[in-house]
């Protein structure tokens, strides 16, 4: 009777440690630790493209011309430098025969912000730049000058070939009998941020 009953015994034993210790294991914590395991698996596939499609842009930004990214830069800075921008306006007006009196960084309202002879305001940058995901950020100036006509269409003309991003996005034009005329513009100019 021993011989058929220890083999039940065991049967038993071995079905309830099955239940009772292996399968909550095995579906407990080996489980989780096999999908935390694929997912690191995962993660770092993931991280391995990303190393290599970083490397073969790098590459193709190596391949570029320096002289043309430095053209580039120009054109659509990483900063706003409103103190350099200021200084080319007036060098190009001063070209072109236009004197400028006033030019202040206008906020998003369009109220003047800071005067050339100041520094701009710590919101300037982020005031007028456009949507929060857009990576074009820009800033309004406000421009004064006084000059002929003439000499208005050669500084506009400057403005056009500038190898900085700007827009005119307003001109007033306030007539006199002298023959010099009295200019208010705005010009919005563009960086990355």
């Amino acid at each position: 009777m021993t011989s058929r009953l220890l083999p039940f015994l065991a049967l038993v034993a071995a079905v309830g440690i099955f239940f009772a210790y292996v399968n909550p294991l095995w579906n407990g914590k080996i489980a989780s630790a096999k999908a935390a395991i694929a997912s690191d698996n995962q993660a770092l596939a993931s991280a391995a493209a990303y190393v290599k499609r970083e490397n073969e842009l790098a590459g193709q930004m190596n391949a570029i011309d320096p002289a043309v990214l430095a053209r580039l830069s120009t054109f659509l800075p990483d900063s706003v430098d409103n103190v350099g921008l200021i200084l080319d306006l007036n060098g190009l007006a001063a070209r072109s025969g236009l004197a400028l009196s006033a030019i202040d960084v206008a906020d998003a309202g369009g109220s003047p912000g800071a005067s050339a002879s100041g520094a701009a305001p710590a919101a300037a940058p982020s005031a007028a730049g456009g949507q929060a995901g857009d990576p074009v950020g820009s800033v309004d100036l406000t421009l004064a000058a006084k000059g002929t006509y003439g000499a208005m269409v050669s500084f506009l003309k400057g403005v056009e070939l500038s190898e900085r991003l700007l827009d005119v996005t307003d001109l007033t034009v306030t007539g006199s009998d002298s023959g010099l005329y009295t200019y208010q513009m705005t010009i919005r100019i563009y960086w990355l941020r």
